[in-house]
């Protein structure tokens, strides 16, 4: 039901259930899935699809912000209730994660510049 408002709107409509998502508490919004069921549904696809890569090969998962924001916190093995720290993340930025000697890594996150100049046939 929170589909198509406008911040205001969605306050102003269900401030309740707002606010209770903003203390961190599992809501429903709108009466979609919880964080954890987003997680949950989404880790095993990249998981699966990680092991697959040949060495040094590398995996582009393309979702909205709050997907990677909980597939990130599940593969870091986060608590759920602090995956809102890894806060947002803008549109057209992307997240990377590798592997670490204890599991996987978060090595960039919300990052939105190229690493190197993109030069075109004519350059």
């Amino acid at each position: 039901v929170w589909q198509g408002l406008t911040h205001d709107e969605i306050i102003a409509r269900h401030g309740e259930e707002y606010a209770a998502w903003k203390r961190g508490e599992p809501v429903r919004r709108g009466g979609g899935e919880l964080e954890t069921e987003v997680a949950d549904r989404a880790a095993p696809v990249v998981l699966r699809h990680a092991e697959k890569l040949p060495e040094d090969g590398t995996l582009v998962v393309v979702s909205h912000g709050g997907t990677i924001r909980t597939t990130i916190g599940r593969l870091l093995g986060l608590d759920p209730r602090s995956w809102e720290s890894l806060g947002g993340l803008s549109n057209c930025c992307w997240s990377v994660l590798g592997e670490g000697a204890k599991g996987w890594r978060l090595m960039e996150h919300n990052a939105g510049t190229l690493p190197e100049p993109v030069l075109g046939d004519d350059d």
